[in-house]
């Protein structure tokens, strides 16, 4: 497990070589020592351990600041069609924000991709989509620790504040079982 988790480190790092910099600062609990800086660290990737129930922002191969997670109502195994409630496996990149969802803020992933596309329709389905990565808002509100979701990634809504601010559009996303 060690070796994928750094396969996928180096991976996030190879994939975003061209991200921009430029985050504010900012500090707290689950920031890693190196990050007490004057500016806040470049977040070049997200690696999204399932079994784990955690979420960590990596910047240039080192991990910067850990989550606790909860995921889709099915956590077990990798999203195949809409409505089966597991969170997807795979790499994305982060395509857009939403600063009005409904689940407080959220940062929306790029799935599917081609491979989940083929996946659902081999099985005569739709992948789905609108997968984020999202606060609680009032439906998740003191759910934490309950894998709640439709398939997104949840996290509070005070850490989904910080995320929201760290992470920028193309940053690559890696979700491992």
């Amino acid at each position: 497990m060690k070796k994928i988790i750094a396969l996928a480190i180096i991976s996030i790092t190879s994939l975003s070589a061209c991200e921009k910099s430029g985050p504010e600062p900012t500090e707290g609990p689950n920031l890693h020592p190196a990050a007490y800086e004057e500016t806040s660290p470049e977040i070049t990737g997200i690696l999204i351990k399932k079994a784990d129930r955690e979420m960590v922002l990596v910047s240039h191969g080192r991990r910067m600041r850990y989550y606790n997670v909860d995921l889709g109502f099915e956590p077990e195994g990798d999203k195949r069609i809409q409505g089966d409630g597991r969170t997807p496996e795979g790499t994305y990149r982060i395509n857009r924000k939403n600063p009005q969802s409904n689940f407080f803020l959220s940062i929306g992933l790029d799935y599917p991709n081609a491979r989940d596309i083929a996946e659902a329709r081999a099985l005569g389905k739709a992948p789905g989509g609108d997968i984020f990565i999202h606060g609680q808002g009032r439906w998740g509100r003191n759910r934490s620790g309950t894998d709640w979701t439709e398939g997104c990634i949840a996290i509070t809504d005070d850490e989904m504040k910080e995320v929201f601010r760290l992470v920028q559009i193309g940053t690559p996303v890696t979700i491992l079982p």
